[in-house]
């Protein structure tokens, strides 16, 4: 560490520096949400919630016809209210969806299939 083009002497207790071992590595961070967040592949197709949260309203039902950025559900997460929207056009299938569930990030909403 240099301070101002100095670089200043740090001695720590030797109660505090501990093992000379190193710690063990940590997991990346893709491999930590990915492990505990989807416990299965996510489609193409499917909508999933960026975090964990309670479900406050369901603006869709099960085979309504939606566009890119319509409102799909309504997420409460600490007190903030964060509307989940469409990031596709389509029709509504699987729809797991449902007002006062609480979920996990990453959790499948429900899929939007492309219209053939």
């Amino acid at each position: 560490m240099e301070v101002d083009g100095r670089r200043p002497q740090v001695w720590l207790p030797t109660g505090m520096v501990g093992s000379s071992r190193p710690a063990p590595a940590r997991p990346s961070l893709s491999a930590r949400r990915g492990a505990a967040a989807k416990p299965g592949a996510v489609a193409l197709a499917d909508l999933t919630a960026p975090m964990q949260g309670t479900i406050v309203t369901v603006a869709v039902a099960e085979g309504d016809e939606i566009t890119e950025g319509d409102l799909v559900v309504v997420l409460e997460a600490m007190k903030m209210e964060q509307p989940i929207v469409a990031h596709r056009s389509g029709a509504v299938r699987n729809l797991t969806a449902e007002p006062g569930a609480t979920i996990t990030s990453g959790a499948v909403l429900c899929s939007i299939e492309a219209a053939s």
